[in-house]
């Protein structure tokens, strides 16, 4: 258990008592930071006391109040500490940003307890701070578990707090890399559709047929590459390479806005395309319906600090079996120019809306 002693000044002098104990809890030469929810949890608990006795957290403080902040030991859950592969891009007393391996889960859940990034990260922070008292890494953000690339983790409540309301102002810029199905309709465009769950299909979610409520959701793209791979029946199958910027952060956003747009990803089992007919090219058997994920990967993500205030941006290379399928795709493709295209299609910015 840690304690914190302060003196209430000028500045300070008339503040509720659990702000004053949240302010002071943030300062960096304070113990961690913790939630306002949290003060409030070490105010009814007693562990937080002006002049020797105990208040409630409505209390107004008073000049030259003498506030003791007694911090109880951060509690074990249960989550094991797992020795597991893990690609650090940074880490300091407050974040690790790490480059997310395709096919790993980033939390537990029912049935999974182990394996998942939050086990490793407890095995190369076994004296990590914790979230809300308990020994554990704050998951801000999510990426399925077949996607790879870049993630930031809290390390405590400091961390926690300001990631939180950085996502939620959407002052965070998420950038990601994904192949598809078939021939984008222009240069760039912007997917605005709200998301919600499939009105048929409790596990997925949709942007064309919800049941109940929906989310706001935002996707821009821009088109990086595209293959037109010949067929032997003489037809072509189209592939693009798309640079996304999701602007919310809905579940299956990515996945949901492309496969209902007709362009779902490569790999995707969930939201993508299912082959009835044989393989009419040695691409497909080889690569495109043997990759055994969904074709996205979170290349760059860039925040503020958490505690300096410093824009920071990470980038987590293309994954090595995404840069393989590329590489098959321009062998075997052919000039999208000498492709005959049946409609034109139009350039500039395209935006799909509700």
């Amino acid at each position: 258990m840690g304690l914190a002693r302060f003196t209430v000044g000028v500045e300070t002098a008339g503040m509720r008592l659990d702000v004053f104990v949240a302010r002071h809890c943030a300062a960096p030469a304070a113990a961690e930071a913790m939630s306002r929810a949290g003060v409030q949890k070490l105010i009814d608990a007693g562990h937080v006391t002006v002049n020797g006795a105990r208040m409630k957290s409505s209390v107004r403080v008073k000049l030259a109040d003498r506030i003791e902040i007694h911090i109880p030991a951060v509690r074990e859950i249960g989550l094991i500490a797992e020795d597991l592969p893990l690609t650090i891009l940074y880490e300091d007393q407050d974040i690790i940003v790490i480059h997310k391996a395709a096919g790993m889960v980033v939390h537990p859940a029912a049935g999974r307890t182990s394996g998942t990034l939050v086990n490793a990260i407890l095995h190369h922070c076994p004296e990590i701070a914790g979230i809300g008292g308990e020994r554990r890494p704050g998951i801000v953000h999510r990426l399925d578990k077949d996607t790879s690339g870049v993630m930031v983790v809290a390390k405590n409540d400091l961390a926690m707090r300001s990631l939180v309301d950085q996502f939620k102002g959407r002052t965070v810029r998420k950038e990601y890399i994904a192949l598809v199905h078939g021939r984008m309709a222009g240069e760039r465009g912007e997917i605005d559709r709200a998301i919600g769950r499939h009105r048929s299909d409790r596990k997925r979610m949709s942007s064309l047929r919800v049941l109940g409520k929906s989310r706001e959701a935002t996707t821009e793209w821009i088109v990086e590459s595209r293959y037109a791979v010949p067929l032997a029946d003489r037809g072509v199958a189209w592939y693009c390479l798309i640079r996304l910027f999701p602007r919310t952060g809905r579940t299956h956003q990515i996945r949901v806005h492309l496969a209902d747009l007709g362009h779902p990803l490569v790999g995707d089992r969930v939201y993508g395309r299912r082959r009835t007919a044989a393989p009419q090219n040695e691409l497909f058997g080889a690569g495109i319906d043997g990759f055994l994920r969904h074709a996205l990967h979170a290349e760059k993500l860039s925040f503020n600090h958490v505690r300096s205030g410093e824009r920071l941006e990470f980038r987590a290379p293309l994954a090595e079996d995404l840069v393989n399928l590329v590489q098959s795709l321009e062998n075997h493709a052919v000039s999208s120019e000498s492709v005959r295209v049946k409609s034109s299609r139009p350039t500039g910015l395209t935006r799909f809306g509700v």
